[in-house]
């Protein structure tokens, strides 16, 4: 990373697409594990933008295979214009969430840009779940497990035009890693869109060096990476404070190791940081561990690598 990497941190203080409250704490308990230093003292330029507002969560149930499809809405296109005004500017934008419902007004702002400026999109989906359900897919009608389907096109008017351009992305733009609970209709239509997955068992066959220097085979100097990181990518054992834990995820030396190589990249350019829930943390530990991660994006190595 050059030494004047302007960044900009965005707080999405919400969980208006989760199943469980909690994530709409989520930027603050970031804030409180120091992210603004850890980044500065990898000679990061950071603008704190403060949070964005939005409706509150109503917590009701699903309407016609949606909960919250209006303040989802709300919410997304607040995060698609504070996202598309930094990357405007010339900064790199740090969302800080807030559920991943999020990751849709985010990546199609980002999209957005890349069209804006004639630049190739590579997005990193790092999560336990491939969200690319649909109304018809999931019984919980809960949009945090339908972000990918929306900026691939497959969802409700609302949100899939965020952005102006339907669809956002082009499914061949993604890599996912970590994935290790898709539901059985949602694992169809992954597979019938030709989403490239890197599941668990991938990870565990060929090891996490192999499956990154896949992800991000490919890309050149006129590519823009976006990372968009659901902590419950993490085990929980080194993560506890997600909403939805799923055992079996990549360890601390693994993710380690995944941060370290988009780093060694130069190439990172936007990120999302979502569903880290407080409100089910042991004494912060989990943003800690997620700012320690963040660092490593940002060129944090044990040794100097030339």
């Amino acid at each position: 990373m050059s030494s004047t990497q302007q960044v900009s941190l965005i707080g999405a203080p919400t969980d208006v697409g989760a199943g469980a409250r909690g994530a709409s704490m989520g930027p603050e308990a970031l804030r409180v594990a120091g992210l603004v230093q850890a980044l500065r003292n990898h000679g990061a330029d950071v603008l704190d933008r403060g949070n964005l507002q939005g409706p509150a969560n109503p917590w009701l149930d699903p309407v016609e295979g949606y909960r919250h499809l209006e303040e989802v809405t709300a919410w997304n296109q607040a995060v698609h214009d504070a996202v598309y005004g930094e990357l405007s500017g010339g900064r790199m934008p740090i969302l800080l969430g807030g559920d991943h419902c999020l990751g849709l007004g985010s990546i199609s702002a980002v999209a957005r840009h890349c069209r804006d400026t004639g630049k190739k999109l590579r997005v990193l989906w790092l999560d336990a779940h491939a969200d690319f359900n649909t109304s018809l897919l999931t019984p919980s009608g809960n949009i945090h497990g339908m972000p990918v389907a929306c900026l691939c096109g497959y969802g409700p008017k609302e949100l899939v035009e965020i952005g102006g351009h339907v669809p956002a992305i082009d499914p061949k733009w993604v890599r996912q890693i970590g994935i290790r609970s898709v539901d059985p209709g949602e694992k169809r239509f992954v597979h019938e869109v030709g989403l490239e997955v890197f599941d668990m068992r991938y990870i565990d066959e060929m090891g996490m060096r192999h499956t990154m220097e896949l992800a991000l085979a490919t890309m050149d100097a006129n590519t823009h990476l976006h990372v968009s990181f659901d902590v419950d990518f993490l085990d929980p054992d080194v993560a506890p404070g997600v909403g939805t834990t799923i055992p079996g995820g990549p360890t601390y030396r693994e993710a380690q190791l995944c941060m370290e190589m988009i780093a060694d990249t130069g190439r990172l350019a936007s990120l999302d940081v979502m569903e880290l829930n407080p409100a089910l943390d042991v004494r912060n530990k989990t943003a800690l561990v997620a700012v320690d991660l963040i660092e490593s994006l940002f060129g944090k190595s044990t040794l100097m690598r030339k």
